[in-house]
């Protein structure tokens, strides 16, 4: 018994659901976490993961003091939010061309492919920290090298590094490659398919769709209040100062002060007087720390507070073990200090990762066949469950079918992902 399915409805749900499989682009080059179904009820819908430990290290042979230190292991919650539906009736005479019920379920699988694609390639564009600000459009090796150079100054691990980039840019890149001797099966690879392939220990994706980010609209933006610092714990007491629950060390609350323009979510920027470390070995880069706007707390112009990542541990006024361990910045920004946009030019967003800095969390649907509907579902490579359920209507003998997703999308380590922005003035 087919869920009470017709046969060519299970086999034209099997054939849609294959191209269904091969249109997640973006989706596949997250890694998955699969949460079961008990769990997830009874938590909410909410898991939380670790974040990667990063460990410290003292010179000398006598270590007596240094054994009381502690290592806090930090958590990033991941919640099954993300839900995207294809409903639609069919009449009982529109029940009759039964080609015209297969169109519309291949174009149900489309339009939910693509919704998983976009959410995905939203969260990667807009939650990734490390930015690349090129004043130039695509050209190739350099631009990615300078990708490379920005996880390299950070500590970042050398393998399993991914970039994505907006169909634009990709063919670009292609179009210099191409442009060289063609007797290099790269070149030629290029030149027939536009491919570009691994590029300075990255392997890069085209995208068939890219957020674009907006100017920066805030023109004249600064720090509101010196030693706006962050200190990272696994714990934290709730709203009422009774329970300790879990802290997400991802965000911080940043006072400015706006002149002049608007700030808002995406933004990308420097604080003067703030430079980056590398995550190991705590050795100042030399280099301006980046950071995005992730939130609106208050005012997005005038004096206001702003929600940003990755938060600023400087670990430079007595320091608590956390601090020292996760210290990803030279100093804490004056009162006063400047802002600088990077994102000075709307323009896609190239988005790039090392490893399983993003993931996926498949939901799953569990709907009642005794209930009056006829369901069927499948699953793809990564987890991710289709659920196709059909009602009937007495009253008009029409039919309603619904063609459904659930999962949950996070940026574990917003600090191993980055952005890389072209033609920037």
């Amino acid at each position: 018994m087919a869920n009470n399915f017709a046969k060519e409805e299970v086999v034209a749900f099997d054939q849609v659901f294959e191209k269904f499989n091969d249109g997640l682009v973006v989706s596949k080059l997250f890694e998955t976490y699969n949460l079961d179904d008990v769990t997830a009820e009874r938590t909410g819908n909410t898991i939380w993961r670790p974040m990667p430990y990063i460990a410290q290290s003292f010179t000398g042979i006598d270590q007596s003091a240094n054994f009381a230190r502690n290592y806090t292991q930090l958590v990033v919650p991941t919640s099954l939010n993300y839900t995207h539906s294809v409903p639609l009736t069919l009449s009982a005479t529109e029940l009759r061309d039964q080609l015209q019920r297969g169109r519309l379920g291949d174009a149900a699988m489309q339009r939910l492919a693509s919704d998983i694609n976009v959410d995905c390639s939203n969260l990667a564009a807009l939650t990734g920290t490390m930015v690349v600000k090129r004043t130039v459009a695509a050209t190739g090796f350099d631009d990615v090298a300078q990708c490379d150079n920005a996880m390299n100054r950070n500590g970042i691990n050398m393998f399993d590094r991914k970039l994505s980039l907006s169909s634009a840019d990709y063919n670009s890149m292609a179009s210099n490659l191409a442009s060289r001797v063609l007797d290099n099966s790269k070149s030629l690879s290029a030149y027939e398919k536009a491919n570009v392939g691994n590029v300075a220990g990255f392997d890069t994706y085209k995208l068939d769709y890219a957020y674009r980010l907006a100017l920066a609209a805030g023109t004249t933006v600064t720090v509101n209040g010196a030693n706006q610092r962050f200190v990272p714990a696994s714990q934290a007491l709730d709203a009422g100062g009774l329970v300790y629950v879990n802290k997400d060390n991802r965000y911080q609350n940043l006072a400015i002060t706006v002149t002049s323009g608007t700030v808002k979510i995406g933004d990308c920027f420097t604080i003067a007087g703030v430079n980056e470390v590398h995550h190991i070995t705590k050795a100042d880069t030399g280099q301006l720390k980046t950071f995005r706007v992730t939130g609106i707390v208050s005012g997005a112009g005038g004096t206001g507070t702003i929600q940003i990542s990755p938060p600023i541990i400087a670990a430079d006024s007595s320091p608590t073990d956390p601090e020292l361990q996760y210290r990803n910045c030279t100093a804490t920004p004056a009162s006063g200090a400047a802002i600088t946009w990077l994102n000075t030019a709307t323009a896609p967003v190239n988005p790039f990762w090392q490893g399983d800095a993003f993931e996926i969390v498949p939901g799953h649907y569990r709907p009642q066949e005794e209930a009056g509907l006829a369901i069927m579902s499948a699953t793809t490579d990564q987890g991710i469950q289709v659920t196709m359920a059909r009602q009937g209507a007495i009253g008009d003998l029409s039919c309603k079918y619904r063609w459904d997703v659930f999962y949950g999308l996070v940026n574990k380590q917003p600090e191993m992902t980055g952005i890389m922005l072209f033609n920037q003035v």
